[in-house]
């Protein structure tokens, strides 16, 4: 296959996936499929395409990773249980059905039934952050429960790619430890590099350094992109340099798909039993639930987190692959796993698409398996004397409050979703509380009271989008900023009151202020 040939493939059925209403991901396996048919077996150079896009995943994944929220019972002991009940279910049953004589299950042994469960437990962190960004929910309660949720099970799959090497590591790789003490030389480097390209350069340096580092000390190289991407996390490029990733991360993952889907050949045994795994979600979604409900958490977001993980994940065909290679599972089963993969998607876009409304219609039944003590930060009250509310508590949102606290006083509110911003804002004398402001149930709580102004001081557009929607039934003035002209017309037509753009806006500012500053000190030329 010629070099570049698979984009058309890779394009077409990216296309056809997206018109769908369904991630990319399905395309590109779908584009697999069918060249599968006409390549003599999987490229090679393809499937080293993939892995760079398996790293360059995994270190920014480690750009992400925010230790003290995955400490939380309800993420680390949450999603423990649910790895271990998921792999104890699925893999017996896969093992017993081995029992029964049917062509593909007859191969299989105890281990081999468990690393397809394995597989199998993971859900996909790129359906649910696609699917909550959509909807402008990714900083809402129940997509952060979902995101951290990910992220832990990220952690496991690392440790099996870890392991899965069998290679002794060198003696030298002790060394590895200096990595941690060298954090604050990494930040430098960070910092030192700018906001252009070599932000970029620098990424894909640390990612695939990283990886050949651990590499030639006997470790799986995956494990390092991700330990850095990790030592690099606090710093406050780290989520910048992970945007400047996002579209190389992206490409280079086409290859992984595209090589998953020629791995194997689709036939209808194949088919079947991948329809017959993908039914399974039901109950893999319903442990979450029940889990989740345990940990305290309220039924509704217990509900929407459960319906962002109801689904099978690209990590679980990353461990499907290296099963592949190491000749643990044939290319059939990894055939299996991506179509069971693809079908859950299909079932997952429409759910989490109504998720409010399946909710509100089934709320009866949902609402008595809450625990009766709910965590602190799942919910939160507003004061009956608030008459403003602000809604993000970062640079704009601050200002805003401090602003009109000399004028106003103990009137004002504000909200954030982040426990940390929520701590910092009390800790000065601000009151300001945690909250999901794309949860229905808060604005119904505030249209109860009095308040008479809401400004929304979120950058996100599609959370803005979200909110100005669900904050129609107060009785109020409504503001907000956007980043660009066009967001702060659609916001308008959404029907806030006033929305000002900060890109115009900002340079306004600025020379109504150095008019001031020159006042009387300025003489024009003649």
């Amino acid at each position: 296959m010629n070099d570049f040939a698979w984009l058309g493939p890779a394009l077409i059925f990216g296309l056809i996936a997206v018109r769908l209403g369904l991630p990319p991901m399905i395309g590109y396996l779908a584009g697999g499929f069918l060249l599968n048919l006409y390549v003599d077996g999987p490229s090679l150079k393809l499937a080293g395409i993939g892995n760079l896009g398996v790293t360059l995943l995994l270190f920014t994944i480690g750009l992400k990773l925010d230790v003290k929220s995955l400490m939380k019972p309800v993420i680390y002991l949450g999603t423990t249980f649910h790895t271990l009940a998921t792999v104890l279910f699925f893999g017996l049953g896969i093992f017993l059905t081995s029992f029964t004589g049917l062509s593909l299950f007859a191969d299989l042994n105890f281990a081999s039934s468990v690393l397809i469960a394995f597989a199998l437990s993971f859900s996909s962190t790129v359906f649910a952050v696609k699917t909550l960004e959509e909807k402008g929910e990714l900083c809402s309660r129940h997509g952060q429960v979902a995101i951290n949720v990910l992220v832990m099970q990220d952690i496991f799959a690392i440790i099996f790619l870890a392991l899965s090497t069998g290679k002794v590591p060198s003696p030298w790789a002790a060394l590895l430890l200096l990595l941690f003490p060298l954090r604050k030389v990494l930040h430098k480097f960070v910092s030192s590099v700018g906001h252009g390209e070599l932000m970029i350069i620098l990424g894909l340096a640390l990612a695939f350094g990283s990886w050949s580092l651990f590499e030639i000390l006997g470790v799986k190289g995956d494990l390092g992109a991700l330990i850095v991407g990790a030592l690099i996390a606090s710093h406050p490029l780290s989520n910048l340099m992970a945007k400047k990733l996002l579209g190389f991360k992206e490409l280079l993952l086409v290859g992984f798909f595209l090589s998953i889907g020629m791995s194997g050949t689709i036939t209808l045994s194949t088919v079947l039993i991948a329809l017959f795994i993908a039914l399974l979600v039901i109950l893999k979604a319903a442990l979450f639930f029940y889990l989740f409900t345990k940990f305290k958490l309220r039924s509704r977001t217990a509900v929407l987190s459960t319906l962002n993980l109801a689904n099978y994940s690209e990590f679980g065909l990353i461990v499907a692959a290296i099963a592949l290679n190491k000749k643990w599972l044939t290319g059939d089963w990894v055939v299996i796993i991506a179509l069971a993969l693809s079908l859950t998607f299909i079932m997952a876009a429409p759910l989490n698409n109504h998720a409010r409304a399946i909710y509100a219609r089934y709320r009866d039944r949902f609402d008595p398996h809450q625990s009766p003590e709910i965590l602190e930060e799942d919910s939160a009250l507003t004061s009956p004397s608030t008459e403003i509310v602000i809604i993000g508590m970062a640079s704009i949102g601050t200002g805003v409050y401090d602003i009109l606290s000399e004028k106003y006083g103990p009137i004002i509110a504000g909200f954030d979703s982040s426990a940390d911003v929520v701590a910092e804002h009390k800790a000065e004398g601000r009151v300001v509380s945690q909250t999901d402001a794309t949860d229905e149930q808060f604005w119904h709580r505030l249209a109860q009271g009095n308040v008479r102004k809401l400004i929304l001081a979120m950058h996100d557009h599609e959370t803005n989008l979200a909110v100005t929607r669900l904050s129609s039934e107060l009785k109020c003035q409504r503001f907000a900023v956007a980043d660009y002209d066009l967001q702060a017309e659609e916001l308008e037509a959404a029907g806030l009151d006033k929305v000002w753009s900060l890109k115009s806006q900002a340079g306004m500012i600025y020379a109504a202020d150095l008019l001031e500053y020159n006042a009387g000190k300025y003489t024009p030329a003649t």
